[in-house]
């Protein structure tokens, strides 16, 4: 029975707008009225500055892999409970009932869950995502680039149980899906560069 509090336990923890919560409480605004409307890292560095960003960054990643490494003690290190809480922590941060279900894309979330899930597969996807973004500049690139290329990196480092390839799958497809306005965007020469600057 205590295996059923995995998902619950996971879902709230993503749905914890640390992005949202940090602007409003350093300059009193509401995130989702500047820049892209996100209220990921991205758009917190964006709007707000470096420390409130990179403080986004850390936060959002430790909810995604904290939701997994409880799923793992709760259920005796269990790949299907583990998996699915992968699932649920980034099924939070986009969809957080706190903020009337409209949250950010998950990619940070993604990155803390399969830390703790799949920490070489994930290693060697994010030097996929670092080397696109030095590249072309975008950060939606580089997340789009990981996505694609991570349950092959998945499969091919570890060939681990079922239930943790298709969480990858999964979870690769929805970041992709989440990223489609900003698919649009690269398509049209419209999107953003990265600066790693801000307000301060």
């Amino acid at each position: 029975m205590i295996a059923l509090l995995v998902l619950p336990i996971a879902y709230l923890l993503g749905a914890i707008p640390f992005g949202y919560l940090l602007v409003k409480w350093k300059t009193g605004a509401d995130v989702r009225g500047a820049g892209s409307g996100n209220i990921g890292a991205t758009n917190v560095l964006r709007t707000t500055g470096r420390a409130a960003g990179v403080a986004t960054l850390l936060l959002d990643i430790a909810k995604g892999y904290l939701a997994v490494w409880i799923a793992g003690r709760l259920t005796d290190q269990s790949p299907w409970w583990m998996s699915a809480a992968a699932l649920a922590v980034m099924a939070g941060h986009a969809f957080p009932v706190f903020l009337r279900f409209h949250g950010g894309k998950a990619v940070a979330s993604f990155v803390g869950a399969f830390l703790c899930l799949t920490p070489l597969a994930l290693a060697a996807v994010l030097v996929v995502f670092v080397a696109t973004v030095a590249w072309t500049r975008h950060i939606s690139m580089g997340s789009i680039v990981g996505a694609v290329t991570f349950p092959l990196g998945v499969w091919l480092i570890l060939q681990p149980p079922l239930p943790v390839i298709a969480a990858a799958i999964v979870a690769a497809a929805f970041i992709i899906y989440r990223h489609s306005s900003n698919i649009q965007r690269l398509r049209m020469g419209q999107e953003h560069k990265f600066r790693f600057g801000g307000n301060g």
